[in-house]
């Protein structure tokens, strides 16, 4: 079945992207490598977008592969393992997608500077860079803060993707299944009346 194939890879594919969000929402809390006062550490780095967005809930269907790659080997994958399938991957596609929302919006906001109104968010950052040179510490946070939440956002429009894939891949997987199920029966019900026919004869 095509759908088996498809979860290795998926797996080979999001479980470093999922490693790698967990190290850069980590390196948020050190704005410019340093470390500083939870003052200079940006309000979204505590939503923990990379670490249980990206991370935790999109690592979950590594979970699930690894059980269906045993219940393969054993000929136990039914409709319920294709259907929990379909649910880790949705799952995965809400972590992935909460991690987007939260980069996208710390990157709207910006970070904390000293320089910046009593070491508040800047709201224009992006469009005047000038403002970039005026942050005197931490040092290179804005460069830090606009690097870490970029790679959180591609990488979660990267899983988002990967997994809404991954669910349209287990609805055909239970279609086929289906499929191969009900044909499986209609050739023991033409077996059974042959049989009956013959005897009948």
């Amino acid at each position: 079945m095509c759908s088996g194939g498809f979860a290795k890879c998926l797996g080979i594919c999001l479980i470093p992207l999922a490693i790698l969000c967990v190290l850069c929402n980590i390196l948020l809390f050190f704005p410019g490598g340093t470390v500083v006062d939870t003052t200079y550490i940006t309000t979204e780095a505590f939503y923990f977008g990379g670490i249980v967005g990206s991370g935790v809930l999109v690592s979950k269907i590594y979970h699930w592969i690894t059980l269906t790659t045993q219940k393969r080997k054993h000929r136990t994958f039914s409709h319920c393992s294709m259907l929990s399938s379909i649910l880790f991957a949705a799952v995965g596609v809400l972590g992935a997608g909460y991690s987007v929302i939260v980069s996208a919006i710390a990157m709207d906001r910006g970070p904390r500077c000293r320089t910046w109104g009593n070491d508040t968010y800047e709201d224009d950052y992006l469009s005047n860079h000038t403002l970039w040179e005026d942050c005197e510490g931490p040092k290179g946070v804005v460069t830090w803060h606009l690097t870490l939440f970029s790679m959180l956002l591609i990488m979660g429009v990267i899983q988002v993707a990967l997994c809404a894939v991954q669910v349209v891949n287990g609805l055909l997987g239970m279609k086929q299944m289906t499929q191969m199920l009900k044909c499986h029966t209609c050739n023991n019900t033409t077996i059974r009346n042959v049989i009956h026919i013959k005897y009948a004869i």
